[in-house]
């Protein structure tokens, strides 16, 4: 955990911010672009394209994540192992844990299989608003755990 007190003030606010950003983004029923815009620089990029391609904003980001909790209606934080701040930056390593008995996969209905994992948070902060996300997650092990199709899970296909 981060020693609050020898942050800045600057540095504080930022991490509230992603703090805050995260807890709309990862909560079901709450994930949405609508509720994270407010946190959210004009002109914000999000970067993880093998967390959900095509993906380009921290909004979008939201939205997508908000249907993948649809499916795993449980899904919250474990922990957050390693929290970071440095600046107008702001990392997390956290581990969450969901259970597919929600919404459909695709054409696998819930399982009930729970899956743990973990994945990165890096933000970048500027003004008291987001303006870079960057994720890093190997998907693989959730989707392993759960037994939806690990081919969802290729970044690179030799065709």
């Amino acid at each position: 955990m981060v020693d609050v007190s020898a942050l800045s003030a600057e540095e504080k606010a930022n991490l509230e911010l992603a703090h805050e950003y995260m807890r709309i983004a990862y909560t079901p029923g709450l994930g949405s672009g609508e509720n994270v815009a407010h946190l959210c620089a004009a002109d914000n990029s999000f970067v993880g394209p093998t967390t959900f391609p095509g993906t380009d904003t921290l909004e979008q980001y939201a939205d997508a994540h908000g249907e993948l909790m649809t499916k795993l209606d449980d899904l919250h934080f474990v922990s957050f192992d390693i929290e970071m701040v440095q600046g107008d930056r702001v990392a997390f390593r956290y581990t969450a844990t969901g259970t597919h008995k929600g919404a459909p996969h695709g054409d696998i209905q819930p399982t009930g299989r729970q899956a743990t994992w973990t994945a990165s948070a890096l933000f970048r902060c500027e003004n008291g608003k987001l303006v870079e996300f960057v994720k890093e997650w190997n998907k693989l092990p959730m989707w392993e755990q759960l037994g939806w199709p690990v081919e969802e899970c290729l970044t690179y296909t030799n065709a």
